[in-house]
């Protein structure tokens, strides 16, 4: 499996899956996390980095990826506050080189990094699963308080509408020019430290309450990554076939094809939606037969590319009734930690979408998608 590198997401130690059992997914590569707590725009402390790459690697597994690497709001709507905040993610990068990360994932969404209507629905199987109505989200009023899920983790109902409203009068044009000028002032650092700054698509791939949307198609990665100025090898697309996949105009083999043997494809987010009538999804299993996109075809162009990349196998169900036993716990010394499944404790259901059954069926999933193909080949060039 020398190409492509199986990764799974941790949230830490509160994820009630611990790194023993991720540990135990045959020829899982490595881990992709962040530091979830610290406030946006903080400059992350060195040794909490370090601690977390030694505690991965404790179990053999790497920590080369950082996942959710998020941009304060002020650089997305062009603030003077933006350039201190811009400094910050510069040295973040730096130290994040220096402690042996190599891809870095982040969006450039305002307000909401992703949105779904439901985070359980409940399959004819039994199982459940994220979806998104857009009559739901058209419904909403976000003058009179926003109730969709996920939406109040992060900032109070107030918040919410304040930041809504701050995005008043900043359209495609004008986010796409902060989004520029944000990459002007962080690629030189990524390339000289090595990094590849994976952008994640919109998620869904259109406007939400009219909020503007720069990374939703092949055209608009087109301008983000071949602009003159930000043509850079550290200028690159964390590829969910997932956020892109839930817009039908979307060809994923073919947008693989054009940008992955120009090394833009570093980072895999590998998952299949079901496509509905009128723009709605649901996240399905990961096979082809389960959703809308052809998941043999997408790994083919994938290898086509020619180039190592690395796979998340993301979003599943939440099959078998999956639950995990969770207990935090204060040591003599005051260390607050987490001890995972003893007899006798609760069952806590894993984050939506990040189950650890359905995961692995979808990295085993995806190894035999690329051994199958990867064997053909090599059977081919016997027989030339």
């Amino acid at each position: 499996m020398e190409d492509m590198h199986l990764i799974l997401r941790w949230h830490g130690e509160k994820d009630p899956i611990s790194l023993r059992q991720y540990a135990q997914i045959p020829n899982l590569y490595g881990i992709v996390t962040s530091l979830y707590h610290l406030p946006l725009g903080q400059v992350w402390d060195r040794g909490e980095v370090l601690r977390l790459k030694e505690q991965i690697e404790a179990h053999g597994l790497k920590f080369e990826l950082v996942d959710s690497f998020r941009i304060h709001e002020d650089i997305k709507r062009g603030y003077a506050s933006r350039d201190a905040l811009i400094e910050n993610y510069r040295k973040n990068i730096r130290m994040l080189a220096e402690c042996g990360i190599r891809i870095i994932c982040y969006n450039f969404m305002p307000v909401f990094d992703w949105t779904r209507t439901d985070l359980a629905h409940v399959l004819p199987d039994g199982s459940d699963c994220l979806s998104f109505e857009k009559e739901k989200v058209r419904a909403v009023d976000p003058e009179r308080g926003i109730e969709l899920p996920g939406w109040g983790t992060n900032h109070t109902p107030a918040e919410l509408q304040a930041l809504l409203h701050s995005y008043q009068g900043i359209g495609e044009e004008e986010l796409w020019d902060n989004c520029r000028y944000f990459l002007r002032a962080v690629l030189p650092v990524a390339e000289e430290c090595g990094v590849k700054l994976a952008l994640h698509p919109d998620d869904p791939p259109r406007p939400i309450f009219g909020l503007p949307r720069i990374a939703k198609n092949a055209a608009d990665y087109r301008r983000i990554l071949f602009t003159a100025d930000l043509d850079s090898p550290s200028n690159t697309i964390t590829f969910c076939c997932g956020s892109l996949g839930s817009g039908a105009d979307n060809d994923l083999p073919a947008m693989i094809r054009e940008f992955g043997p120009r090394g833009k494809l570093p980072f895999v987010h590998f998952r299949n939606v079901q496509r509905e009538p009128g723009g709605d999804f649901y996240e399905s299993g990961h096979q082809t037969g389960c959703g809308s996109s052809d998941m043999g075809e997408i790994m083919r162009a994938l290898c086509d590319m020619g180039r190592p990349f690395c796979l998340r196998p993301d979003h599943g169900r939440r099959i078998w009734d999956e639950a995990w036993s969770i207990r935090e716990v204060t040591d003599a010394d005051g260390t607050q930690r987490v001890e995972h499944r003893p007899d006798g404790w609760n069952g806590v259901k894993p984050a939506a979408g990040y189950g650890l059954f359905d995961r692995a069926l979808g990295a085993a999933y995806a190894q035999g998608l690329y051994e199958g193909i990867r064997r053909e080949r090599a059977a081919q060039l016997t027989k030339e």
